[in-house]
């Protein structure tokens, strides 16, 4: 309920005081004490624009917005003609708007101000008057003022657009864009699409219209992609493989495009896609190159561009070449490593038929308790033996943590198993019953405490004879010092 000094003011304003329809009209106009109320703001401010008063138009030019105005247009024009002409920018677009947007103003010199007022509104840089001004000029336009970074269409109008588009008003987007589009389409029928100079802007707002149409089946969308492909937009390249190909980003058939597939063209452009960096484009490569009615068919191209979009993170290609590598283990010595790496990136994007087959490959070993006392509670016996064998220290730490055998932890050559990802446990040729197996590195802990053990091996000869000597002698050593800590997990393991 409005206060005592409120219904003064209505009061004053209802009988004709312009200080009190003044008044009235910012109370409403801002809502202090009132709900907000715009229209009845614009009545109160007309009504003291009325009587003189340059105030009530300045207030209404810089705060009252064209769909509150339109409906009085008539009168409400001059109030904003004469906050322009104070120097409101604001205040020329919506005379603008309420002249140029309606025929029924046929006075030209009312025009040609509005005009005056609409190109000062664009030089203001504000982005509802680079559009307007776009679509009053329309196909008017001379090809070098279309969209021109530099002109009076330029950047603000592509900042506008920009915002538009990353807030998810996808309809403003192409009610706005869409104009601009189909005049860069208009002259590339003119031109021809491999002669025409897109600025990276408009390549860009083609490509994004495309993407819009394409949720409605316009006929425009396939044009405006094509265009955008011309002009090297990547994800227009993408889009247009895909309709050539009949097929989605992940390699199935659409049964929804009609028509037969055209490979050869997919090919060319979902390469150069794939050259800007979409794995995507790569994925339905490798499953075009498969096709038996592919007249170029080639399986080690297919694998070629898998192998490429794993690179650029793409989980179902990673999942793929993992198992692929997997399945060939036996044909290359370190395929289960490739096979493990691949997985490992896989599986860091969610993917759990990675995890399951990383299960298989590298299970995860006995959490033994052998050597805990003497790697982390040992004390005085634990600094001795850093001091006097820091070679057995370390690989009894690295054995602990990776939970390896007794064998594994005195053979194992620290420099060819680390993998990056992996470690390669194989003492097969020094040890008969040992087997090659994959041990992953998972955590930040695990890679700091392998790094700090290949530090210490830098400068040391792992072989059998080297400088710890061979099997029967690193053996009697640990030998001597588990005996000294008398512990049970250290006995059990020195009986192993």
């Amino acid at each position: 309920m409005a206060n005592r000094e409120i219904l003064g003011l209505i009061k004053g304003a209802r009988a004709g005081d312009v200080r009190c329809q003044l008044a009235l009209g910012r109370v409403y106009l801002f809502g202090q004490g009132v709900p907000r109320s715009v229209p009845t703001a614009l009545h109160w401010l007309a009504r003291a624009a009325q009587e003189q008063s340059e105030e009530a138009c300045l207030l209404i030019g810089t705060h009252v917005p064209f769909e509150v105005a339109l409906p009085s247009a008539r009168t409400l024009i001059p109030y904003y003609q004469q906050a322009f002409d104070a120097g409101l920018a604001q205040a020329g677009l919506v005379l603008a708007q309420l002249v140029l947007g309606n025929a029924s103003f046929d006075c030209n010199i009312l025009r040609a101000k509005a005009r005056l007022a609409l190109e000062a509104a664009v030089r203001a840089g504000l982005p509802e008057a680079q559009w307007l001004l776009s679509r009053e000029d329309g196909p008017g336009l001379a090809d070098s003022d279309v969209c021109e970074p530099g002109g009076i269409h330029g950047a603000p109008l592509y900042a506008w657009l920009e915002q538009a588009w990353c807030s998810g008003d996808q309809g403003g987007y192409v009610s706005r864009a869409l104009p601009l589009a189909r005049e860069l389409l208009r002259r590339q029928a003119v031109q021809g699409a491999g002669r025409m100079t897109l600025e990276r802007q408009q390549v860009l707002l083609l490509s994004r219209c495309a993407q819009a149409l394409a949720l409605t089946d316009a006929p425009e969308s396939w044009q405006c992609c094509e265009l955008a492909a011309h002009g090297g937009d990547r994800t227009a390249q993408l889009e247009l493989g895909l309709g050539f190909a009949r097929m989605d980003a992940h390699g199935r058939r659409l049964a929804t495009r009609s028509g037969a597939a055209n490979f050869k063209r997919a090919v060319r452009w979902l390469t150069q896609a794939g050259e800007q960096g979409l794995a995507d484009a790569w994925f339905v490569l490798s499953r075009i190159y498969i096709k038996p009615e592919f007249s170029q068919r080639n399986v080690i191209e297919a694998q070629s561009c898998l192998e490429r979009a794993a690179d650029l993170g793409h989980a179902p290609a990673q999942l793929e070449c993992g198992m692929h590598a997997w399945r060939n283990r036996r044909e290359g010595g370190n395929s289960d490593v490739r096979a493990a790496y691949w997985l490992l990136q896989a599986q860091a994007q969610g993917c759990s038929e990675a995890e399951l087959a990383l299960a298989k490959i590298a299970p995860c070993g006995d959490t033994g308790e052998w050597g805990q006392g003497s790697v982390a509670h040992g004390g005085s016996q634990r600094r001795q033996l850093l001091q006097s064998q820091p070679l057995l220290a370390a690989r009894l730490e690295l054995a602990r943590c990776f939970h390896l055998s007794r064998a594994e932890a005195l053979l194992l050559d620290i420099h060819a198993a680390d993998q990056g990802h992996c470690l390669v446990i194989d003492i097969s040729a020094t040890h008969g019953r040992g087997k090659r197996r994959l041990v992953l590195i998972r955590t930040a802990q695990e890679r700091h405490l392998l790094d700090r053990v290949v530090r210490v091996f830098e400068q040391v000869d792992c072989g059998v004879e080297g400088a710890e000597g061979n099997y029967r002698q690193r053996l009697y050593r640990l030998k001597c010092y588990l005996t000294e800590l008398e512990t049970p997990p250290e006995r059990e393991f020195l009986a192993a």
